[in-house]
C-alpha cells in the first residue's frame, strides 16, 4: 500500500466511511509508516479543532434563494445524450412511445396483464373486504419539502378567501382566508420559490395585506433584494412602504435597492420612501453619493433636492 493512497483516504478513516478491508490495510500501513501516522495525527487534530466550533444553519432566505437558483439551472440546462436521458429521463423516452403505435400496445397489453396478476395475488393473500383495510386520511399543513411549484394564486373578489392551487405528487388545491395557516404558508412559498413571476407578483400583492406579520415582512424584502421581475420588486417595496420608519431591516432593504436595484422605477419609489426619514445617517450617506455619482439624471436631481432640504451638520 503507498502512502499517498492513504494520506488520500486519511479523513475517510476519520469519518468512519472506509470499508472494512481498506480500513484493515489502512491501519497496517499506519502501524509500519511513521509518516503516515504523523498525518493522521494531524488530521485528527483539525478534526477536533471543527468539531468545537458552532455549525450556523442555513437562513430561510438562503434555502429559497439557493432553491431559486437551482430551478433556473435545472430549466437552462441542455439535455443529455441518448444513453443519458433514457438512463435518468425515463418520462422523455416514454414519451416516444407516441410515435410507435405497436410497441405502445405491447406495453399497454403487458401492463394490463401485470396488474390483473398483482390483483388477483393480492385478493388470494388477504380475502377480507378492501374498504375494510382503507385508512381516512386528514388534511394537513404541507410541508415546503413536498411542494413541488405553485401553478396559481387568485383572490375571490370582495372577500379575503384566496385559492391556490399547488404541485406535490400531483396537483392539489387550497381555499380559505387571508388568515388560515395553511394559505399564508403557501403563499410565502410562492413568493420566495415559485419559477413564476405572475405567480410571485399575486402572492406578494396578497402578503402585503399582511405586512403586521414578521414572516411576511421578511418575506417582502427578500422579494425586495432578490427577485428577479421588477414588478415582484415593486409589489413588494409598496408593502413595505409604511414600516421604514420604525424597521431598521426595512430602511436598510429600502436604501439597498436605491443603490443598488436596476429599475428606475424601483428605485423612484425607494427614494420616495426614504424621504421621511432623510435625516438617518445611513440615508443621508445614500443621498450624498446618489447625488454626486449617479447616472440616472432623475435621481441625481431628486437627491440633490432632498439633500439641499437638510440641515447643515456641525
Amino acid at each position: 500500500m503507498k502512502c499517498e493512497w492513504v494520506q488520500e483516504n486519511i479523513l475517510l478513516y476519520i469519518y468512519n466511511e472506509l470499508a472494512d478491508d481498506a480500513r484493515y490495510e489502512l491501519e497496517q500501513h499506519l502501524g509500519r509508516c511513521t509518516d503516515c501516522a504523523s498525518e493522521l495525527k494531524g488530521a485528527r487534530g483539525f478534526h477536533a479543532t471543527i468539531s468545537n466550533l458552532l455549525v450556523q444553519e442555513p437562513t430561510p432566505n438562503l434555502l429559497a434563494s439557493s432553491r431559486m437558483r437551482l430551478q433556473e439551472a435545472l430549466e437552462t440546462t441542455q439535455p443529455g445524450g441518448f444513453w443519458q436521458r433514457l438512463t435518468f429521463d425515463p418520462a422523455h423516452w416514454l414519451r416516444q412511445v407516441r410515435f410507435s403505435p405497436a410497441l405502445a400496445a405491447v406495453i399497454f397489453i403487458m401492463g394490463f396483464a401485470g396488474g390483473i396478476g398483482a390483483m388477483y395475488k393480492m385478493i388470494r393473500a388477504n380475502p377480507g373486504p378492501i374498504a375494510s383495510q382503507v385508512t381516512p386520511t386528514v388534511p394537513s399543513i404541507p410541508q415546503e419539502a413536498s411542494i413541488t411549484g405553485i401553478r396559481s394564486v387568485t383572490q375571490e373578489p370582495g372577500s379575503d378567501q384566496v385559492n391556490i392551487k399547488y404541485d406535490t405528487v400531483h396537483m392539489e388545491e387550497a381555499q380559505g382566508s387571508l388568515n388560515d395557516q395553511k394559505i399564508q404558508q403557501l403563499l410565502l412559498f410562492a413568493a420566495r420559490n415559485n419559477y413564476s413571476s405572475g405567480v410571485r407578483m399575486d402572492s406578494v400583492d396578497l402578503l402585503t395585506q399582511k405586512p403586521d406579520d414578521t414572516r411576511v415582512r421578511e418575506a417582502l424584502i427578500y422579494a425586495l433584494r432578490n427577485d428577479s421581475n421588477p414588478g415582484v420588486r415593486l409589489k413588494a417595496i409598496e408593502g413595505l412602504g409604511s414600516f421604514v420608519k420604525d424597521d431598521v431591516r426595512v430602511r436598510d432593504a429600502v436604501v439597498n435597492a436605491l443603490m443598488t436595484d436596476n429599475n428606475p422605477g424601483v428605485r423612484t419609489q425607494a427614494l420616495l420612501l426614504l424621504q421621511p426619514v432623510k435625516a438617518d445617517s445611513s440615508v443621508r450617506a445614500a443621498l450624498q453619493h446618489l447625488a454626486e455619482t449617479d447616472q440616472n439624471q432623475y435621481i441625481r436631481s431628486q437627491a440633490r433636492t432632498v439633500l439641499a432640504q437638510l440641515p447643515e451638520i456641525d
